[in-house]
């Protein structure tokens, strides 16, 4: 097998590919450079340079290397932005991944898992959100992960293609710290962002009906993710099988509980949280059912929640120093 990892260069592509190279697969990167790096990549990986919009460029990276599997990463993925710019999220998340599955398709390229997130579930109001969950996304960033899971599974069916979806719930920490989150996207580098400016973090509202009023969410260490892909690139040995699988942990931290988390690792201990109003979509509680992912996968989440946040302030300094 040679994998194909478009996005392998960012964030959670970095780890995927560690994870897989480290596993003894062979990996081949897609990467734009729009938010990856080079030096997150182990050495001695093949990178093609571009865009999945790119369709001889896909062409030529797919002969060439010989893949046979492809993990899909590469995609845009902030829901606030999304919103301002729905046009650039349909047409990088939507006619971007038509763009890849045309070539998979023309290729005989058999495997394909692709990245997809809880966000296809919108506000779920449930103790356990399963894969049977009614997806009812709330933004242009879940809707065209949603579409982009109907699209995998139709090309899937027509092309014999065994395809796996995997709907992540909120990633956090880092394998090793030069591989760590370099953006002020999610709420455990927001908030070391904010501290170590000398701003309080901030809690989008405290009245939910939650045991300390704020938001419960399920984190899953990026790690873990990583071992997640190859536990699903393993499972598609079947021509045409479809799999679609919730990646979290099945507890849910509160973001009080994540904030002082953050106070007692990094011993920043001023200014305090500030509480805001709510941000409107935000559901109180939205933690993962992973039996089906245990069930199909073998795969369960092996890291703790201090390790997640432990790793990311590693991380964090890292990136930058002077904070």
């Amino acid at each position: 097998m040679t994998w194909l990892i478009t996005g392998g260069a960012g964030y959670i592509g970095a780890h995927v590919v560690h994870a897989m190279t480290a596993a003894g697969e062979r990996v081949v990167v897609l990467d734009d450079f729009s938010t990856g790096a080079d030096d997150r990549l182990p050495k001695g990986v093949p990178v093609g340079r571009g865009s999945v919009l790119d369709r001889s460029l896909l062409d030529r990276v797919l002969a060439d290397y010989g893949v046979t599997g492809v993990v899909h990463l590469a995609a845009r993925k902030q829901p606030g932005e999304s919103v301002e710019q729905p046009l650039g999220y349909y047409r990088d998340n939507v006619y971007g991944l038509t763009v890849l599955l045309e070539a998979v398709a023309a290729a005989g390229v058999g495997r394909f898992v692709f990245s997809s997130s809880a966000a296809v579930y919108g506000t779920p109001d449930v103790e356990l959100v399963t894969e049977d969950t009614p997806c009812v996304p709330v933004n242009p960033y879940g809707e065209t992960k949603l579409a982009g899971e109907w699209l995998v599974r139709a090309a899937g069916r027509a092309h014999g293609i065994a395809t796996a979806c995997l709907r992540y719930f909120n990633v956090a920490g880092a394998r090793e710290p030069a591989l760590a989150d370099t953006g002020e996207f999610n709420i455990i580098p927001m908030f070391f962002g904010r501290l170590t400016r000398g701003e309080p973090p901030l809690i989008f509202g405290d009245d939910y009906p939650t045991p300390d009023g704020t938001g419960v969410r399920d984190y899953v260490h990026v790690a873990d993710l990583a071992d997640a892909h190859l536990a699903a690139a393993r499972a598609l040995t079947v021509p045409g099988r479809d799999l679609t699988v919730n990646i979290g942990t099945g507890v849910g931290a509160s973001v009080r509980e994540i904030a002082d988390l953050v106070v007692e690792v990094t011993g920043l201990t001023r200014p305090a949280p500030k509480v805001v109003e709510r941000r409107p979509g935000d559901p109180a509680r939205v933690v993962a059912s992973v039996e089906r992912a245990r069930e199909l996968l073998g795969f369960s989440a092996a890291r703790s929640l201090p390790e997640m946040v432990s790793s990311a302030w590693q991380g964090w300094r890292f990136h930058h120093p002077q904070s």
